[in-house]
């Protein structure tokens, strides 16, 4: 009997989705025949722990990428049903459309009042195909910050789940405003006077990740990946063809580790073993925990002085060095 995860199973977890099929098989027969098998699956249980721990301790950039997008892994949605009370969803941006690649509401974490933006998704072909697969028109990024300045208004922290390829990179959307709206929210988002914390909870890609991510504390769960352009994009460009993608995602840093090295990411959440896509119900207790303690952090401080950390935060990321050029009369 396969077991969920064989199914979405990827190339080096192979070995993994053995060992699980194998146990569930034996625990299957287990419970028919009334054979008391508990001491072979306790080592197989074992065996499988510790080839999880040997997988994902080694795990290249490429391949973190891939749990990134892993169909099982968790989705805003999946945060908001997990910890999320009270949640009602607010549409439209007051222009065009409602956009279902962004989602938008009030609710509460325990007993918090918060106002919820986020990249969605999907789960279904349906869903995914209505959502865009999570890549926002600029109706998307002015109902985002519609929202937020709603929030703004009545004084309620914002928490923004970030999972996108990009932002939709058609013509249409170009012709509706897409830069020009991304770069109006870094804008009025930089100048927000509440708490905002924004999670980088799978993929992270470009302008469509950062239009509803400039925030007080940036976090990253340990598996997604943030970076300036996709690995197939930047292998496009680079060397003309999107095959050379893990090689990509080796030079453009975008790890939760190297971020956080980097100084730009303030807190990476660490998953459970084997990646959230195996143990979403503790990956969501873990990310609600993180999220609690950021905005206990942040809460108290002063409108203004909040603001201005927010925004020295930001001017301060990214370094360069200049090299001193001598001339020759100089050397001689």
């Amino acid at each position: 009997m396969e077991n969920e995860s064989s199914a979405h199973g990827l190339d080096f977890e192979a070995p993994i989705v053995e060992l699980e099929n194998r146990i569930a098989e034996l625990r299957s027969f287990s419970e028919s025949s009334e054979i008391d098998l508990s001491g072979q699956l306790e080592e197989l249980e074992r065996k499988c722990e510790e080839k999880k721990r040997a997988i994902y301790s080694h795990l290249n950039p490429w391949q973190r990428v891939q749990i990134a997008r892993h169909p099982q892994r968790p989705l805003t949605s999946d945060y908001i049903k997990g910890f999320v009370t009270d949640f009602f969803e607010l549409y439209g941006d007051g222009a065009y459309r409602d956009d279902p690649a962004i989602v938008t509401g009030l609710g509460r974490i325990r007993g918090r009042k918060v106002m919820i933006v986020g990249h969605r998704k999907g789960k279904t072909n349906p869903e995914k195909v209505a959502c865009n697969f999570g890549m926002p028109h600029p109706e998307g990024y002015r109902k985002a910050i519609k929202k937020m300045r709603l929030a703004e208004k009545f004084g309620i922290p914002i928490v923004s789940f970030i999972n996108t390829a990009g932002a939709f990179p058609g013509i249409q959307a170009e012709e509706r405003g897409q830069a020009f709206v991304i770069a109006k929210n870094l804008q009025e988002m930089a100048s927000l006077k509440v708490p905002v914390i924004a999670i980088v909870i799978g993929e992270g890609g470009s302008g469509g990740a950062i239009g509803i991510g400039v925030a007080d504390r940036i976090l990253m769960l340990e598996n997604s990946y943030y970076s300036v352009i996709s690995p197939e994009g930047c292998a496009a460009i680079l060397w003309k063809d999107a095959s050379h993608a893990p090689r990509a995602a080796e030079i453009l840093k975008l790890t939760s580790s190297d971020l956080s090295s980097f100084g730009i990411v303030d807190e990476v959440v660490e998953e459970p073993v084997g990646g959230a896509h195996r143990e979403p119900h503790e990956t969501i207790r873990r990310l609600e925990e993180t999220i609690l303690r950021h905005l206990d952090e942040i809460s108290d401080q002063d409108p203004e002085a909040r603001k201005q950390t927010r925004f020295e935060k930001y001017m301060s990321i990214g370094r360069y060095a200049e090299e001193q050029q001598q001339t020759i009369g100089d050397q001689g």
